[in-house]
């Protein structure tokens, strides 16, 4: 897909995807997670995320919730491990408000101390319902052991203690040390051109102060694999196999991407919802995932099922691990599984704001947007011998973390 990008003279970059559509789809990108908070700290991105909506320095609550909701339009925000997004979906005319919205709520936010109690409980509401969902919890829990003692293992939306304990100086000292003005992506999808970006961008971001102090990110050990169980008040098993991966720049990701998705990935005919599933009806969900990241990557295998079924499952995940590891995927295999992983990649893109997003990623990550033809020919690259090296090394049983919510025996 065409794209362009303009750096302004405080680093900020701005990405210009033109559309011809009515509808335009814009985000702003930070490169700052819940990996880069302090100690103690747990929860402090997610926490500032929620709090940007809340005041400024020239609208009230009310008036940012209102901005774009009053023309139609669509305004979110979400934290991972790396990333803070703000993201708007809306129609042509309203560029302009929805980046000075953009401007307003990311740099000029004045975090008072009412609204900041108020939305600690919010969140504390959130932790709590999160852990009522075994099948989410189970991720956190997993991650935790995967990156023991490093900032990668802590919950995104921290606990209840570092979240009550947040103070005005943490959130102000953190956007400070971490919203990198050289490390911001402000995308733009939709029909106008590139001149008028620029223009719009200069207006309304030209202002922010260059800000670009040292990342201080460090790579997680790999630590020895292990199992873990842990005995709740819940009606099935859940369990998560995994282990640390690629990362976003390893050349592996790509025959990674594609093993995972022909393993378990989306869709009914992966090799997991066949042979576990569909063939003997042991769990009704049944997935694997792979997630790079800037320095590591994680890749996992999650099944949910009923306490009794639960050894048996293992077993023919295994099963099939071994099958996959002694008999490798042949020519035609490979082909029929890059033909799947190509389609859905082709469709994802009718999703435009998560291709927007996704842009900004890959600017922030790579410096560079691979098109889409580019995408297709890594996946097409792939051999037979290179997707039986990442077999061996990722899908190695002895390696693999277990990690098991388990109902308490009555």
């Amino acid at each position: 897909m065409e794209y362009n990008v303009h750096t302004l003279p405080n680093g900020i970059r701005l990405l210009h995807v033109p559309s011809a559509s009515a509808i335009s789809h814009a985000c702003i990108i930070i490169n700052t997670g819940s990996r880069d908070e302090p100690a103690n700290k747990a929860g402090l991105a997610h926490f500032i995320e929620h709090l940007i909506f809340k005041r400024t320095e020239k609208r009230s609550t009310n008036q940012i919730l209102n901005r774009l909701e009053s023309v139609g339009a669509d305004l979110n925000a979400y934290t991972t491990k790396e990333y803070t997004c703000v993201h708007a979906s809306f129609l042509n005319p309203y560029l302009d408000r929805t980046l000075d919205l953009f401007n307003d709520i990311v740099f000029h936010s004045t975090f008072p101390e009412e609204e900041m109690e108020k939305e600690k409980s919010v969140i504390l509401d959130e932790i709590s319902s999160y852990l009522d969902q075994p099948e989410e919890a189970i991720n956190d829990d997993f991650e935790d052991m995967l990156f023991a003692g490093h900032p990668l293992g802590n919950n995104i939306l921290g606990t209840t203690d570092s979240v009550q304990a947040f103070t005005r100086e943490d959130v102000i000292n953190f956007r400070k040390a971490n919203y990198r003005t050289n490390e911001i992506v402000i995308a733009v999808l939709g029909n106008y051109t590139l001149n008028s970006i620029i223009n719009k961008g200069n207006k309304h971001f030209a202002d922010v102060e260059a800000n670009n102090p040292q990342k201080n990110r460090t790579k997680p050990l790999i630590l020895a694999s292990g199992n873990t169980t842990i005995y709740k008040p819940i009606m099935q098993a859940h369990c998560i196999l995994g282990t640390q991966a690629y990362s976003t720049h390893q050349p592996q990701k790509a025959a990674l991407m594609l093993l995972n998705n022909y393993f378990g990935g989306n869709g009914m005919s992966s090799v997991l919802n066949l042979q576990i599933r569909e063939k003997y009806g042991i769990a009704y969900t049944i997935e694997s995932n792979f997630s790079p990241l800037s320095d590591t990557g994680i890749f996992t295998i999650y099944f949910g099922t009923d306490r009794e079924k639960q050894a048996r499952a293992l077993s023919l995940i295994f099963k099939e691990i071994k099958k996959l590891r002694e008999k490798p995927l042949n020519e035609l295999q490979l082909q029929k599984a890059k033909n799947k992983f190509i389609g859905q990649i082709a469709l994802s893109e009718e999703n435009r704001i998560g291709l927007v997003i996704s842009m900004a990623k890959s600017l922030i990550d790579h410096g560079k947007i691979d098109s889409l033809s580019t995408v297709f020919e890594k996946i097409n690259a792939v051999t037979p011998l290179q997707m039986a090296d990442v077999v061996n090394e990722v899908l190695d049983i002895e390696q693999l973390n277990i990690f098991t919510f388990c109902p308490i025996e009555e």
